[in-house]
């Protein structure tokens, strides 16, 4: 096989995994033009097409999903290959990515990353801020981040953190002049701040305990994010009552700029677990980062 012709297919690899020209592009450091001229010469020689592109999607055809299928595992055991010959330097190296929520990153993870990154300054990280439930062995993530419970049981998981209450918090400017709510359902009368996660497409029922029994509360309001960063700002700005973390709460709370409700129906959750595949073979590099990541109590 001539160099280009595995060169052509590395990038079709790429856009077809990636489903656009315009995210394979940035992450080869190429033009959308350079990779549509590549695979329109690698259609030309094999005969066949292999993407259907349209002016807002891309996808394969059959053709293509063929060759995704039959050569995709094929260059990644190559990438494996090439990623295990780092134990033979003197030094950790390779490319870890993980995928997590912006609260998990900021509270569990860079903290505990800055020090072990200027240790091994060889080792390369991609962190890929996101609330969905990623498949992280079809999007070739290397790790992962949820909580204990939602990790499935093929997978290993590791605690990087202690267990998480969230908190029902809200500015004095909006319940001044309105009645306090001493129960959960009673938010269905009251403006709240939701969080759309996009794994259902769906807004985040706020969940509760009530006699040791869940008590899931759908609530309503002006505004809709997809980061918990926004909804505490909105809270603090007096858009409503808010459902956060209680820690990142915590600093408003002892200086007043916002105040708690409903504790007593709030559960503590099993903590947040960096999970990855059971039948992964960890390198030097990935197993250095989970012993930096893992939870000491």
């Amino acid at each position: 096989m001539e160099r280009q012709d595995i060169n052509d297919l590395m990038v079709f690899l790429m856009i077809a995994r990636e489903r656009s020209f315009t995210k394979a592009a940035a992450k080869l450091g190429v033009s959308q033009s350079a990779l549509s001229h590549t695979i329109r010469q690698l259609e030309e020689r094999l005969g066949v097409r292999l993407l259907t592109r349209t002016t807002r999607s891309v996808s394969p055809t059959e053709a293509g999903e063929r060759m995704l299928a039959s050569i995709g595992p094929l260059f990644d055991e190559i990438g494996t290959a090439i990623d295990e010959l780092n134990t033979l330097r003197d030094k950790p190296a390779g490319t870890i990515r993980l995928t997590a929520g912006d609260y998990q990153i900021q509270h569990y993870i860079w903290p505990k990353l800055r020090s072990f990154l200027h240790q091994y300054p060889d080792i390369r990280l991609e962190l890929d801020v996101n609330y969905g439930l990623q498949d992280i062995v079809r999007d070739r993530y290397d790790a992962g981040v949820r909580f204990g419970e939602q990790i499935a049981k093929d997978m290993i998981s590791v605690r990087i953190g202690p267990d998480v209450r969230f908190a029902v918090v809200a500015a004095e400017s909006y319940f001044a002049s309105r009645d306090i709510p001493i129960h959960p359902k009673e938010l269905t009368q009251h403006r709240c701040i939701n969080l759309r996660l996009p794994t259902h497409g769906g807004l985040y029922a706020w969940e509760f305990e009530e006699n040791g029994r869940e008590l899931k509360v759908r609530v309503d309001g002006q505004l809709v994010f997809n980061t918990i960063y926004n909804v505490l700002e909105a809270a603090l700005d007096g858009f409503g009552f808010a459902y956060v973390p209680e820690d990142i709460a915590k600093p408003y709370l002892e200086t007043g700029r916002l105040c708690r409700f409903l504790e007593d129906y709030s559960p503590y959750w099993e903590g947040f677990h960096l999970y990855y595949p059971s039948r992964r073979q960890s390198s030097p590099a990935f197993s250095l980062l989970v012993s930096a990541l893992r939870h000491s109590s």
